[in-house]
């Protein structure tokens, strides 16, 4: 995994353990490393924002992660010296190793209190949840891993349809990928929105994801469809969210019978064409919400939602919240 310049300003620290997953790390990591870049780019001569640092839960340096490859660890739990900024503790296969390692849940205790924000990654909320950290606060992981975390913690508000959550300075974020997000987001908050941008940009991401948003994409459930031409169609759909997009005018798209159509739709991803289309249509006016100051009325036009009164209508629906209230909570 690359390493960060050793000299500069907060430390970020990942808390490795075996079987962790690789992406929770070096995801995040590669953010804060981007960081570093751009800021030597901007701001020539200037130390590093970041320093990074992997710490280990167990003796010696290898941890092996789930895909089998290894991480070199800079120091262990036991030999860990110093200041830390940032205290991220990333997701694995298997967590209970961790949570139930009681002078391990000592030492993230007695470092939380030290830190300037404590975050995890993914599983990696089980850990912060055992060591006390999420009791009371708000927080979200995995979609598929919320309703455990909330049974087995029910003092913690699990908000299982989040990319990430900030309760005080604790954080914590969805599944894998979403961890790059939350790293993004902690960019933003040190070093500004241009800086962010430029970030996410360079690593093609997908520019400031806002932490409400919903971990579940309509466009991505669609492709479980089985039928390749229903998949091309749902991105065609996706891109041109203007167009005629009634049952009709779909089904003569594909060469289908409306009938079979509708059944193929009900049958793939258990929506009616209908819903599915309202749903991307939300989608689309959401990114223009976040990252334009066009008028509600032209962004519903543009996204196929006909005036700012259906559109509001449809948000309440798909999301439980209006444009307006969406656009001062995301942008």
């Amino acid at each position: 995994m690359p390493r960060a310049t050793r000299t500069g300003g907060r430390r970020v620290v990942a808390l490795v353990y075996p079987q962790i997953v690789l992406l929770d790390v070096a995801g995040p990591c590669e953010v804060f490393s981007m960081a570093n870049r751009i800021w030597r780019r901007l701001k020539s001569g200037a130390p590093d924002p970041y320093t990074l640092a992997i710490v280990s839960t167990c003796p010696g340096s290898r941890i092996d992660t789930a895909s089998g490859l290894a991480l070199v660890a800079d120091h262990t739990v036991a030999d860990f010296r110093g200041q830390i900024d940032t205290l991220l503790v990333p997701g694995g296969m298997d967590v209970s190793a961790v949570t139930t390692d009681a002078v391990l849940l000592r030492w993230l205790c007695r470092m939380a209190a030290r830190v300037r924000r404590v975050g995890s990654i993914c599983t990696g909320a089980f850990v912060l949840a055992a060591a006390g950290l999420l009791e009371g606060r708000s927080a979200t992981t995995h979609w598929q891993d919320c309703e455990k975390l909330s049974r087995e913690y029910p003092g913690i508000r699990v908000e299982p349809d989040r990319i990430f959550v900030k309760d005080g300075n604790v954080y914590t974020s969805a599944g894998v990928t979403a961890g790059m997000d939350l790293a993004l987001a902690l960019v933003d908050e040190d070093l500004g929105r241009d800086v962010a941008l430029k970030v996410a940009q360079t690593l093609v991401m997908f520019v400031r994801r806002p932490g409400g948003q919903s971990q579940f994409s309509a466009l991505l459930e669609s492709q479980t469809m089985e039928r390749q031409s229903l998949r091309d169609l749902l991105v065609w759909i996706a891109e041109h969210p203007a167009e005629d997009l009634s049952v009709e005018a779909l089904a003569s798209r594909v060469n289908m019978s409306v009938r079979n159509f509708s059944r193929s739709f009900r049958r793939g991803i258990g929506k009616t064409p209908a819903r599915l289309v309202e749903s991307l249509r939300v989608e689309a006016a959401r990114r223009m919400l976040e990252d334009s100051d066009s008028r509600l009325e032209q962004i519903a036009q543009e996204c196929g939602l006909g005036s700012g009164n259906s559109m509001r209508r449809s948000f309440l629906r798909v999301l439980g919240v209006v444009p307006s209230d969406y656009r001062a909570r995301f942008r």
